[in-house]
């Protein structure tokens, strides 16, 4: 008889009215907003505006939900689409699935979208976000909770998670590996954090090792999962996907420490009215011919392409700039009596 475990719910939908409320759906939404809150403050702190994460946000989490349920799809093709099996059933995201490999993958074609609208380095981005999305999967573990799925084998521990009996699952207490899963997030985000702020961590190099550390929690973790998945060398196919990514974000920290150390200095440029980036070359350029224009037309060597009055004003501030100072125009030199005399009425 176990005498301690983790109930689970008895149902995974609570309906208010005909508006059904999903437990899972809670979970995503909550994590997105984390996420968001997070990734925010790290964006400000670094230099960046308030307001932009989020707006990147918004193309960043659709396509990462079209991506998550992609692969979910893809690599369990036979939940939808074997003999017996319903196709609809794989437009149902509220009864759970979504891949995090697709998820961040798609994510990051709608992030750059973002961010190539805003003008800023992706990279950057990335960066800030990196640990808010852990906390956002580790928020998001806490649906598989609710409806009963993704759990270990079976296992009398007292943190064992409580199963009912249901479709292709038996009554019992099992390992509570969303449970694992969520913790092993969190501490990834305190990782990345602590990291970002020791070593400076720059040009992509934070959200490189948030990805790394979650292979290598989501390689054991899943390891433990008893649900029905595919195999190739008698290994599931998640952990051969976490071994691959892992070595492919090591390799990009690497390669990205020597090839451009450091931390970006400017991540979000400021735009003028008319839309063009600040302190660019054409705008120190414009300056710069703006203002020999201006100086030319002050010393009178050539003509300015302002108005002349602007000109005549400028000289005439000058020059009672040096009258203020207590000095005299320099009175005119006298003509040597050897030379020839201007004729009256002329200007010398």
């Amino acid at each position: 008889m176990d005498l301690a475990y983790i109930p689970s719910p008895s149902t995974g939908v609570i309906h208010l009215g005909p508006i059904p409320l999903r437990g899972y759906a809670f979970c995503i939404i909550i994590g997105v907003f984390v996420a968001v809150w997070l990734g925010n403050k790290r964006w400000i702190a670094r230099g960046g505006k308030p307001g932009t994460v989020a707006d990147i946000a918004v193309w960043a989490v659709p396509f990462g939900l079209v991506g998550g349920r992609l692969y979910h799809v893809i690599t369990d093709y036979q939940l939808y689409f074997g003999e017996g099996r319903n196709w609809v059933d794989a437009f149902k995201i509220w009864e759970g699935g979504l891949g995090i490999w697709g998820a961040i993958a798609l994510g990051a074609v709608g992030a750059w979208i973002g961010c190539r609208l805003r003008g800023i380095p992706l990279p950057a981005w990335a960066d800030a976000l990196a640990p808010g999305i852990a906390l956002a999967q580790a928020c998001g573990r806490w649906g598989n909770w609710f409806n009963q799925e993704l759990y270990g084998r079976a296992t009398d521990l007292p943190w064992a998670v409580e199963i009912t009996a249901g479709p292709n699952r038996d009554a019992g207490t099992y390992h509570p590996t969303f449970l694992y899963e969520s913790l092993w997030c969190v501490g990834v985000a305190f990782l990345v954090i602590w990291a970002d702020r020791r070593f400076k961590l720059g040009h992509g190099r934070a959200f490189a090792l948030y990805v790394a550390a979650y292979c290598v929690g989501r390689g054991w973790i899943e390891y433990m999962r008893v649900d029905e998945a595919h195999h190739i060398l008698g290994l599931r196919l998640n952990v051969w996907t976490s071994i691959v990514v892992f070595v492919l974000a090591v390799v990009y920290l690497v390669l990205s420490a020597k090839l451009r150390p450091g931390r970006e200095e400017i991540v979000e440029p400021d735009r003028d009215a008319s839309g063009t980036k600040g302190g660019g070359k054409d705008g120190d350029k414009a300056g710069d011919k703006a203002a020999s224009a201006d100086a030319d037309a002050i010393a009178g060597d050539k003509p300015s392409d302002t108005d002349g009055s602007a000109a005549d004003e400028a000289g005439a501030k000058v020059k009672a700039a040096v009258l203020t100072k207590g000095e005299r125009e320099p009175e005119p030199a006298k003509a040597d009596p050897g030379t020839a005399q201007p004729a009256e009425g002329a200007t010398p």
